[in-house]
C-alpha cells in the first residue's frame, strides 16, 4: 500500500525485515505471502486482554476489518517527532522473515533479529509496539537447531504444513492484538497528568519511554476524565444504511472490549488532567488508534470532541491531522458498507464533496500553522501539509474513474504541493513527494508537467550523490603519499564506486528528456568490436526503402530550442556526476546530432576518452549523418587496363579489314546478342585499385575519422584504413586502396566509418538511374510539404509519435520496386605487363610527303613475372573518326562509300606486316616494325598494342568463349606534306598509226603538278597482262606541271561485268543509294565505276624524290571517269568496215573513189556495199547487222537491210559480206 493513499491513515504498518542469511529473491517470495493479507478480519483478532490492553480490542462478533501494510522500509529517524501526531506513519510491528538454514540456529537467528531492530530503532521509542521472527522451513526439512519452540520471538513455519495460509493469518491476528494492546498501554500513560502535559508540550511532542511515565493515583481517574460514552455496537447485526453526513447523536452501539466500563457522565464534565493542558490532542490521538484499530464510529466520536476543543484553542496542526482522520472515516465506512462514493448521498453536493472540502480545510490549517525559527520543525510540516495534498489528489483521481471530475481540477489540487516549502523537506522525503507528484501528473496525461517534476527529483538525487562522495572520498592523511619535505598532495580518491541504480537514473532522464523532445539515444551504446550495417541494406532491398531511410536522417526537430540546450546540459551534469561516461558521450553526440550543439563535441571526446582508460567496453555509434557524399575508382591507367575480347580473333585469320579493337567480324550494324551489361568494368587480380571518396563535414569543428575503409561484397577483397580528419565546414577527397584476392565479382556497396571511441558504421552509396534519382525527389518534395504541418497537438507531434501516420510510411509502397546497384566491377586473371622500351622516331613525330611509304621500329619488354603468348597491332589516325561518321552519317552516294571505304581499308597510315611474333617470356624484348603511308589530312595517329597469356583451360575461354588482354598505345604526331598534285585524267584515241593501233590502244593522259620547293621524278607504269609492260618518266620542278601521257590497252568488260552493284567493303547490312538515279542512270554509273577500277589497275604512278631515296605512290582515286573518256577507253565486240564498190569493165569489184573517207559513186548506178566484221572478243559470238542510209528516199536498194545473219564468228576471225 503507497503511504500517500487517500486512506492510508487507517493502514496498520508492519515492517518486514530480513533475518539471517536470506537471498533476495526468498526474501521478497515470503514477504509477498504476507502481503496478500491486506486486511484482518475484527472477529478473527484475539481479545484475552483483561487489562488496560483490552481498551481497543474488537468485539468477537464484529465483522470489520483492519487494514495491513507491509513496508520493507523503516522510517527515518527524523520522523520521531511525529510518533504521536501521526501514528500511522510508523510501523506498529515488526516481522522478521528467515529461511532455515543448518548454519544458523534459532538462537542466533534472534540475535540478529534483536540487533537490527536496535539499529533501525531508538531504545525507548513508543512504536514498535510488537515484534516477532518467522522462520520458514521448505521441504520436509526439520529445525533440529535448539529449542526453537522455547525461544520467544521467534516462530517456526514448517514447510510441510498444510494449509501455510490459515496458519500465517492467525500469526498475523496475533500480531494484530498485540498492537491493540500495546494502543492501550500508551493511552493509558498519556491519561495521565504528566503523559498529557508530554503531549502537549509542542506541536510535535515526543513521549519519553513509558517506564518513565508513574500511572494514575486512581486506576479509574483516567476514565472518569473522559468524556460519556454510549454503550454500543459498532458492526451491528442488522446492516443499516450510512451515508456521508454528521456523526449521528442518537443512541449508539459500542464496540469496546469485555472489560471497559460505561459511565454515565456527570452534568459537568470532569478532568483528571488539570486546567494546565487541553486534553483535545489526547482525543485526537484516542481517535487516531481507534481509527487503526478499525473501530471507525469509536474514531468518528472522539475526532468530533477534538475538534470541539480546537475551535477554542490555536493548534492548527492537530487540527488539520483530525479533519483528515475524519475524511478517512468517512472513506472508510463507505467502502465497508459495501456503497462507495457513487451511492452516498448529501443534500445537493457530490458524495465526495464533504470529504473533499475536510481535505481542503486541513491543508489550509497547515499553511496557517505558525512555526518559529528556532524548531526545527520546517521539515516535518511541509511533509504533513505535501502528504495531506497527495492523499486529497488521489482521492480525487480514484473518483474521477467514475465520476465526472476533469483532470484540470485535480491538477489544480496537486498544484498546490510544488512550492518553496518543498526545500525544507529532507531528501528522502522531497524525492518521495516528487515522485508521487510525477506519476499522478503522469495518469492524468500532463507528460510536461511530469517531466518538470521530474527534473526536481534528478536534482535531489544528485544533491545526495555529491553529498554522499563528499563524506565517502575524504582521503586519509595516513594513505596519501608524503613527498620528502612531508607534502601531502591534495588528490581526491574514490576508495569505492557502485554503478548500483545509474541505469535507473539514466532511464528516468532519457524519459524526462523525450517528453521535452530530445531524444537522448539518438546515438546508441553498443559492445565495442560489432560493426552496424546500414539496416541490413543489400543488393535485393528495394531502392524507395533506402530512400525512406535517407528521409529518416532529416526529422522534424520539435520542441523550444533554448530549453532543450539547457536539459541537455543538465543531463550530461548528470550523467558525468554518476559517473556514467558512455552516457555522457551518448547524451552529447546526441543532442549534437539531433539540435546541432556544437559545443558537446569536447565534452563527448572527453568523455570517450575517460570511458577508455576506465576500461569500459561500450562505444558509441557513428552519429554525424552521412558523411559520404560519393565513391568513384580512380582511372586505371590504360597500360593496366584488362580488355574483354571475343574467343573468335583467336580462330579466325589475321585481317586488316576489321581491326582488333573492334573485335570479331559481325555484318549486322545492330547485334543484341553482342550487347554488354553497361557499368561494369574489369580489373586484375592481385592490383592496387584506388577508389575517391567525397567526405562531407557539416559542423564548424574539425570531424575526425578514426578509421576509414571501404566496404565490399563479392570476392575477397583486401583493403587498408586510413585516419582522416575532415576540415570544418568542407568537402573532402581522400583515396582509398585495396586489391581483390580472388576471381569473379567484387561490389563496392560504400565505406565503413568509425569515429573515436564509436563502432564502425557502414553507409551505402547504390547506384541510380534518372528514373530513380526523379522518384527521389518527389519523395523528398512530398516530406518537405509535411514539415511544419502537423495534424496532432501536444506530445503528439514528437517525430518517434508520428512515425507511421505520417506521408513517408505510405510512400513507402508507392513506386516500382526497383532494387539497389553498386559499384561492379569483374576481376580477371593476373595479366602480363609489357613497356615500350624504345621507339626509332624521334619524340614519336613522323613527317612524311603524301603517299611516301615509310617504316619505324617499336621496342616493347615484358616486364611481368607471367610469359606473353598473345600479341596483336591495331591502328588508329585522325582521319578514321572522319570517314566512320560520313559513313555513319549515312548521306554519301554508292560511288562515294566505297571510295571512303577503300581509303580506309587499303590505304590505312599504320600497317605491320611482320606477325610472327610467338612467345615473349618475361623480361623479355621484342621489336616491331611497322609501316607508315603518307594521306593527307593526317594529323595524328596511335599504335595500339594488344597482349595477354591465354590459357586454353581458362573457364572464362571455355564457358563464354571470351579472354582478356591488355593494351599499349603508342602515340605518334603525323605531318604530311601535299608535294604532287594529280589532277586533269584523260582518256584519248591514239592518232592514226594504224587501223589496229588505233582500235585496241589509247592514251592515258594526267597532270601532275610539284607544289614542293624540291624536284621530283614521277613515273607511270602500265600494267597488262597479255601485252608488254611499259612506263612513261618525268621530272618536274618545283612549282611547275607536266602532263604525262602514256599508252595503254583499251579494257573491255563483259556485260556480266558491268552489271554487278557497286561493292561496300565493310560487309554492311544494307547501302542505300540516295541519289534514286533511274535505271538507265544506274547502268551508266556501273559501266563506269566498273571501267574506272580496270583502268586503275592497270595505271600506276610512282614518284621519286630526284637525288634522294624517299619514295611514294600518286594516287588517282580522286580522279573521275567521263562518258567520253568511257567511249575511248572502251573495246567494242566488233569492229565493222564498210566500203562502196562496183563492177569495171573486167566484171571485177572495184573501189567506188573516195576523198578522205567520203565515197562518190556514181548517179543512178546500182554500187556494192562491203562490210568488213572482225570478232574483237576472245570467244565466238552469232553476229546480225543492220544497215541505214539517210536519207533513204534517195537511194534504191536490193535485199533486205536489216537482221542480216552473219554467223558465228570466232574470236578474231574476219567476216566479209
Amino acid at each position: 500500500m503507497d503511504n500517500h493513499a487517500f486512506a492510508s491513515l487507517a493502514h496498520v504498518r508492519i515492517l518486514l525485515l530480513p533475518v539471517g542469511a536470506i537471498s533476495q529473491p526468498t526474501f521478497s517470495k515470503y514477504a509477498a505471502e504476507l502481503r496478500s493479507f491486506e486486511s484482518i478480519r475484527l472477529g478473527d483478532i484475539p481479545t484475552d486482554a483483561k487489562d488496560e490492553r483490552a481498551r481497543f480490542m474488537p468485539n468477537p462478533l464484529s465483522t470489520g476489518h483492519l487494514q495491513l501494510s507491509f513496508p520493507t522500509h523503516p522510517v527515518p529517524l527524523s520522523h520521531s517527532p511525529l510518533t504521536l501526531l501521526r501514528p500511522s506513519l510508523f510501523p506498529l510491528a515488526v516481522i522478521g522473515i528467515a529461511y532455515s538454514s543448518h548454519k544458523d540456529s534459532i538462537q542466533s537467528l534472534n540475535a540478529q533479529f534483536n540487533a537490527s531492530l536496535l539499529d533501525l530503532f531508538p531504545a525507548g521509542g513508543v512504536f514498535p509496539i510488537t515484534k516477532t521472527c518467522f522462520m520458514f522451513e521448505e521441504g520436509d526439512e526439520n529445525t533440529s537447531m535448539g529449542s526453537g519452540s522455547e525461544t520467544a520471538g521467534v516462530v517456526v513455519i514448517p514447510g510441510m504444513m498444510g494449509n501455510k495460509r490459515i496458519y500465517i493469518g492467525t500469526l498475523l491476528a496475533d500480531v494484530c492484538s498485540q498492537i491493540l494492546g500495546g494502543f492501550g498501554i500508551i493511552i493509558s500513560a498519556l491519561e495521565s497528568p504528566l503523559g498529557n502535559e508530554y503531549l502537549n508540550s509542542s506541536v510535535m511532542p515526543i513521549l519519553p519511554p513509558l517506564s518513565e511515565i508513574p500511572p494514575p493515583l486512581n486506576p479509574d481517574a483516567n476514565l472518569n476524565a473522559l468524556p460519556p460514552i454510549p454503550q454500543y455496537s459498532s458492526q451491528p447485526e442488522v446492516p443499516r444504511p450510512f451515508t456521508l453526513s454528521a456523526v449521528p447523536t442518537l443512541k449508539r452501539n459500542s464496540t469496546a472490549g469485555p472489560t471497559f466500563r460505561p459511565v454515565q457522565a456527570p452534568k459537568k464534565r470532569l478532568s483528571a488532567i488539570g486546567t494546565a493542558s487541553s486534553h483535545a490532542r489526547l482525543y485526537k490521538v484516542l481517535g487516531d488508534f481507534f481509527l487503526l484499530a478499525g473501530r471507525t464510529e469509536d474514531a468518528a466520536i472522539w475526532y468530533n470532541e477534538a475538534l470541539l476543543l480546537f475551535k477554542n484553542t490555536n493548534d492548527p496542526v492537530w487540527q488539520a491531522c483530525t479533519l483528515e482522520g475524519m475524511a478517512t472515516i468517512s472513506i472508510i465506512d463507505s467502502w465497508s458498507a459495501g456503497h462507495g462514493l457513487q451511492n452516498s448521498t448529501t443534500s445537493n453536493k457530490e458524495p465526495w464533496s464533504e470529504v473533499s472540502d475536510k481535505l481542503i480545510q486541513a491543508a489550509t490549517l497547515y499553511l496557517k500553522a505558525p512555526v518559529s525559527d528556532g524548531e526545527k520543525t520546517h521539515s516535518l510540516m511541509a511533509y504533513l501539509y505535501s502528504c495531506s495534498i497527495l492523499r486529497h489528489t488521489n482521492l480525487l483521481f480514484s473518483v474521477s474513474i467514475i465520476s465526472g471530475i476533469n483532470r484540470t481540477a485535480i491538477s489544480n489540487v496537486l498544484s498546490q504541493l510544488h512550492g518553496p516549502w518543498l526545500l525544507h523537506l529532507g531528501s528522502r522525503e522531497r524525492i518521495a513527494i516528487l515522485e508521487a507528484t510525477a506519476g499522478i501528473y503522469a495518469c492524468l496525461g500532463y507528460r510536461r508537467k511530469e517531466a518538470y517534476i521530474l527534473r526536481e527529483v534528478l536534482g535531489c538525487i544528485m544533491d545526495l550523490m555529491v553529498c554522499g562522495r563528499e563524506e565517502d572520498g575524504v582521503p586519509q592523511a595516513s594513505a596519501m603519499p608524503t613527498s620528502a619535505d612531508g607534502f601531502v598532495p591534495t588528490l581526491g580518491m574514490r576508495m569505492f564506486e557502485s554503478s548500483d541504480g545509474n541505469e535507473s537514473i539514466l532511464r528516468l532522464l532519457k524519459h524526462t528528456c523525450g517528453v521535452l523532445g530530445i531524444d537522448l539515444e539518438a546515438v546508441r551504446l553498443v559492445e565495442e568490436g560489432t560493426a552496424v550495417r546500414e539496416g541490413n541494406v543489400d543488393s535485393s532491398m528495394p531502392s524507395i526503402l533506402y530512400h525512406r531511410e535517407l528521409m529518416d536522417e532529416h526529422c522534424e526537430t520539435f520542441g523550444w530550442p533554448e530549453l532543450q540546450v539547457g536539459v541537455v546540459r543538465e543531463a550530461v551534469a548528470v550523467a558525468e556526476a554518476l559517473p556514467d561516461f558512455p552516457a555522457v558521450a551518448q547524451f552529447a553526440l546526441s543532442s549534437l546530432k539531433t539540435l546541432q550543439a556544437h559545443h558537446l563535441y569536447s565534452t563527448s571526446a572527453r568523455a570517450l576518452m575517460t570511458a577508455r582508460r576506465r576500461g569500459d567496453s561500450r562505444a558509441v555509434e557513428y552519429w554525424s549523418g552521412r558523411p559520404i557524399l560519393s565513391i568513384s575508382l580512380v582511372p586505371i591507367p590504360d597500360i593496366r587496363l584488362p580488355i574483354e575480347k571475343s574467343g573468335s580473333i583467336l580462330r579466325a585469320e589475321a585481317s586488316n579489314v576489321v581491326p582488333l579493337l573492334q573485335g570479331g567480324k559481325d555484318p549486322f550494324l545492330y547485334n543484341p546478342r553482342k550487347i554488354t551489361a553497361k557499368g561494369k568494368s574489369f580489373v586484375a587480380l592481385n592490383e592496387i585499385l584506388e577508389f575517391s571518396l567525397v567526405l562531407q563535414n557539416p559542423y564548424i569543428f574539425d570531424l575526425e575519422l578514426k578509421a576509414l575503409s571501404l566496404s565490399t561484397s563479392g570476392v575477397q577483397f583486401e583493403s587498408q584504413e586510413i585516419r582522416v580528419v575532415i576540415p570544418a565546414s568542407s568537402i573532402h577527397e581522400v583515396i582509398l586502396s585495396g586489391k581483390a584476392t580472388e576471381t569473379g565479382e567484387l561490389f563496392v556497396r560504400g565505406c565503413y566509418v568509425q569515429t573515436p571511441g564509436g563502432i564502425r558504421r557502414e553507409f551505402i552509396l547504390p547506384l541510380f538511374t534518372a528514373e530513380e534519382e526523379e522518384r527521389f525527389y518527389r519523395i523528398k518534395s512530398a516530406f518537405a510539404c509535411e514539415v511544419g504541418r502537423s495534424k496532432y497537438t501536444g506530445l503528439a507531434c514528437l517525430p518517434w509519435s508520428t512515425e507511421g501516420r505520417s506521408q513517408k510510411k505510405r510512400l513507402t509502397v508507392s513506386g516500382a520496386r526497383t532494387t539497389l546497384n553498386f559499384l561492379e566491377f569483374n576481376v580477371v586473371a593476373e595479366q602480363p605487363l609489357l613497356r615500350v622500351r624504345r621507339a626509332s622516331i624521334t619524340h614519336g613525330a613522323l613527317m612524311l610527303f603524301n603517299g611516301e611509304t615509310s617504316s619505324f621500329r617499336i621496342t616493347i619488354e615484358n616486364v611481368s613475372q607471367i610469359p606473353i603468348n598473345f600479341l596483336r597491332l591495331a591502328f588508329e589516325d585522325s582521319t578514321i573518326p572522319l570517314s566512320q561518321q560520313a559513313l555513319a552519317e549515312g548521306d554519301l552516294s554508292v560511288f562515294d562509300t566505297y571510295e571512303t571505304e577503300f581509303d580506309l581499308i587499303h590505304k590505312p597510315v599504320f600497317s605491320w606486316e611482320n606477325k610472327d611474333v610467338s612467345i615473349i617470356e618475361r623480361g623479355q624484348g621484342v621489336t616491331l616494325s611497322i609501316s607508315s603511308l603518307g594521306k593527307v589530312g593526317c594529323t595524328s595517329g596511335s599504335v595500339h598494342i594488344s597482349y595477354a597469356n591465354i590459357n586454353e583451360s581458362d573457364p572464362n575461354l571455355q564457358q563464354s568463349d571470351v579472354f582478356y588482354t591488355r593494351q599499349i598505345v603508342y602515340p605518334v604526331m603525323v605531318t604530311v606534306y601535299h608535294a604532287l598534285d594529280c589532277c586533269g585524267m584523260d582518256i584519248l584515241p591514239l592518232p592514226a598509226y594504224s587501223a589496229e593501233m588505233i582500235m585496241l590502244w589509247c592514251l592515258f593522259a594526267v597532270d601532275i603538278r610539284n607544289n614542293y620547293g624540291m624536284p621530283f621524278d614521277v613515273v607511270f607504269d602500265r600494267l597488262h597482262e597479255d601485252a608488254p609492260t611499259g612506263e612513261s618518266c618525268v621530272t618536274i620542278p618545283p612549282g611547275t606541271m607536266s602532263r604525262i601521257v602514256i599508252p595503254i590497252e583499251k579494257i573491255f568488260l563483259t556485260e556480266e561485268q558491268i552489271s554487278k552493284p557497286i561493292p561496300t567493303l565493310s560487309d554492311r547490312q544494307f547501302v542505300v543509294d540516295k541519289a534514286k538515279l533511274s535505271e538507265a542512270d544506274a547502268n551508266v554509273q556501273r559501266k563506269l565505276f566498273w571501267y574506272r577500277e580496270a583502268l586503275f589497275k592497270s595505271v600506276h604512278g610512282r614518284w621519286k624524290e630526284t637525288g634522294g631515296t624517299r619514295v611514294g605512290e600518286i594516287s588517282l582515286r580522286q580522279q573521275r571517269l567521263s562518258l567520253p573518256m568511257l567511249e575511248v577507253l572502251r573495246l567494242e565486240n566488233a569492229r565493222v568496215q564498210l566500203s562502196l564498190c562496183c563492177d569495171d569493165i573486167d566484171q571485177e569489184l572495184v573501189s567506188v573513189p573516195s576523198d578522205g573517207g567520203t565515197y562518190h559513186p556514181p548517179v543512178n548506178e546500182f554500187v556494192y556495199l562491203r562490210a568488213r566484221i572482225t570478232n574483237l572478243t576472245t570467244y565466238s559470238v552469232v553476229f546480225t547487222m543492220d544497215i541505214y542510209m539517210n536519207p533513204s528516199e534517195y537511194v534504191v536498194h536490193e535485199g533486205i537491210l536489216s537482221d542480216i545473219s552473219l554467223g558465228a564468228s570466232q574470236p578474231w576471225s574476219l567476216e566479209i559480206l
